[in-house]
């Protein structure tokens, strides 16, 4: 796939370089700036199984 892309960007290797920089830039911005956020609320991060409750050990003095 990475080959596809290389072989389709116009110009010589330094642009290809900068082109392909570009592109995963976007890439990334895509992702935290509308993919993140809308995956945001379907993930179980308030999900926790750790109260901080504990019932002995180092929270005791123990």
């Amino acid at each position: 796939m990475y080959g596809w892309i290389w072989r389709h960007l116009p110009g010589n290797t330094w642009v290809r370089g900068v082109l392909s920089l570009v592109l995963v830039l976007a890439a990334v911005y895509a992702l935290f700036q509308y993919v993140f956020p809308w995956a945001e609320p379907l993930l179980p991060f308030g999900d926790v199984t750790v109260d901080g409750e504990g019932t002995g050990g180092a929270e005791t003095g123990q």
